[in-house]
């Protein structure tokens, strides 16, 4: 089964093929996500790794957890599902404020 691993504090240069290249070595990477602002494409900081296998992820979350990557240190933990909310959307076709 596989596990999601946050990666906080990233470097805003970054990139998913780092994150992906420093995972890696602990096991089968299926994705690398670094999370971004949708207007800039800069970086938020911080991003996402899926691995294939529980025990890799353990693993890979005790040994990248406060290390350097491209000059920052990165807090690594078990990402926690964050419970979907809606946010009301506005219309300001009709000059108001709620659709």
């Amino acid at each position: 089964m596989s596990k999601k691993i946050y990666v906080g504090n990233l470097n805003y240069a970054t990139t998913e093929d780092t994150l992906k290249n420093n995972f890696s070595s602990f096991g089968e990477v299926l994705s690398a996500v670094v999370i971004k602002d949708r207007f800039t494409e800069q970086s938020k900081g911080f991003g996402f790794v899926e691995m294939a296998d529980d025990s890799a992820a353990d693993a890979a979350i005790t040994a990248m957890n406060g290390k350097e990557v491209d000059g920052r240190r990165v807090r690594v933990n078990i990402a926690e599902e964050r419970p979907q909310t809606r946010r009301p959307r506005y219309n300001n076709r009709d000059g108001g404020d709620r659709q």
